[in-house]
């Protein structure tokens, strides 16, 4: 479905322990916009929603909602960390176009 490499677990897990709210995972969606048409959301959670799906990576729970599921089956999320910048990248299989800074995509 998705996967998650180690260093983009390590990266939320350590967002989730350090942050002031009781997060329990993370959220990853799909919505509307972003130069491409659809742009990924991906935001730390405290429960999921129903209907969700829910994937467990190192330790770390990660919701899907049912419409974002198909757009990313099949996705690796890593996570990179150079002097000049650091954030979650995203390989979706599914996408058949993406931006330059890979947030956004067409399927």
């Amino acid at each position: 479905m998705l996967t998650l490499t180690e260093k983009a677990a390590k990266a939320a897990k350590r967002f989730i322990r350090y942050s002031d709210e009781p997060y329990t995972g993370l959220r990853v969606a799909v919505t509307g916009g972003g130069c491409s048409g659809f742009q990924y959301d991906i935001q730390p959670t405290v429960n999921g929603e129903e209907g969700d799906t829910l994937i467990e990576v190192e330790g770390l729970k990660v919701f899907l909602d049912p419409t974002s599921a198909p757009l990313v089956q099949g996705m690796t999320i890593d996570f990179k960390e150079t002097l000049t910048d650091s954030g979650f990248e995203f390989h979706n299989p599914n996408a058949a176009a993406s931006c330059g800074c890979g947030k956004s995509f067409t399927v």
